[in-house]
């Protein structure tokens, strides 16, 4: 969509406004008087939410690109449809198409109780060039973006390619059948929504909600684990989808005098992530001491809580995310 049809459309005056970057991606700018955001449409991608009388809450790499078809390292990328490298054979993109693939801008109005409304904007995706090369033809993705003093994102999946039926799911399935091409055939897929918290100090985080909670630890060979009760906390990198839990997160930053909750619907996985010191240093997108002002806290359905949908089925996955001094 063009900036001036953009304008026209959704612009609300000292609230919502559009511009496009250098490189050509268009970007919503959010000035609303309970929070501040930053929105590109590429990948409905959030980059900045900062309540007011808050510091901004979502991390951001100061090496960040912002260029068509490469993804942006930090904020909050769409993972989908399937999370990490691509695990049935095929090859495509790390994390999906979507998260690099331009979403169009279907509503955008302010709407709540009281004299402090929320902005509330819906995106939607559609099958593209990429995602057809790539076996993906028979879907509808939606993705709803409540922006105040509480960030709600609301991701809905669709498989439109026929008649409906029974709903089925797992990991043997994402292998067997991730390519959706064909019409009437099931739409398996991995989602999450990847946010990168901004924290003061990674060393001291914790989390609480994941007690008990079986894991899958990627930086040990991929090993079946179980969190001990009690918080997570961070000794050095973690990559560590956790398995069927549907609890809310708490995470602690008591270097930044905060705690941030994460609570969920509609999704079984909780991702938690941190590159630590070493992994950074090779990542060309991230500045070497990014690690210690950033934890990612995904609300997920991935490996064992990979989604099937049957022809006209439906799937709602959605993250509450509020802040409080500590």
């Amino acid at each position: 969509m063009e900036l001036t049809e953009l304008q026209e459309k959704f612009a609300i005056p000292g609230v919502l406004g559009f511009e496009r970057t250098a490189s050509g991606l268009a970007v919503a700018r959010v000035t609303a008087p309970a929070a501040e955001a930053t929105i590109y449409l590429q990948g409905a991608h959030l980059t900045h939410w900062k309540p007011a009388g808050q510091a901004p809450a979502i991390f951001l790499s100061q090496r960040a690109e912002f260029v068509p078809g490469k993804p942006i390292r930090g904020g909050v990328p769409i993972v989908f449809p399937w999370f990490a490298d691509r695990h049935d054979g095929k090859t495509g993109p790390q994390h999906g198409f979507a998260r690099i693939s331009e979403w169009e801008l279907e509503f955008a109005g302010m709407a709540g109780p009281g004299s402090d409304p929320a902005l509330h904007l819906a995106f939607t995706l559609a099958p593209n060039e990429l995602s057809r090369s790539l076996g993906f033809d028979h879907f509808k993705l939606g993705y709803r973006v409540s922006i105040g003093h509480k960030l709600t994102l609301e991701l809905g999946v669709e498989n439109d390619s026929g008649n409906g039926g029974a709903r089925g799911g797992g990991p043997a399935a994402a292998t067997a059948k991730a390519d959706q091409a064909a019409e009437g055939a099931p739409l398996v897929f991995e989602e999450a929504l990847h946010v990168y918290y901004a924290v003061a100090d990674a060393q001291k985080v914790s989390i609480d909600g994941l007690g008990g909670t079986e894991f899958i630890d990627k930086v040990d060979g991929f090993k079946r684990k179980r969190q001990t009760p009690g918080p997570v906390t961070f000794q050095g990198r973690i990559d560590s989808p956790y398995m069927n839990t549907r609890a809310t997160c708490v995470l602690h930053d008591p270097a930044g005098g905060r705690k941030i909750t994460v609570a969920k619907s509609g999704s079984n996985s909780t991702v938690v992530w941190n590159p630590w010191k070493e992994f950074t240093a090779t990542m060309a997108d991230m500045e070497p001491d990014a690690w210690l002002h950033m934890t990612a806290i995904e609300t997920a359905n991935v490996a064992d809580n990979t989604i099937t949908l049957n022809a006209g089925e439906t799937h709602t996955m959605r993250a509450e995310i509020s802040i409080e001094r500590a």
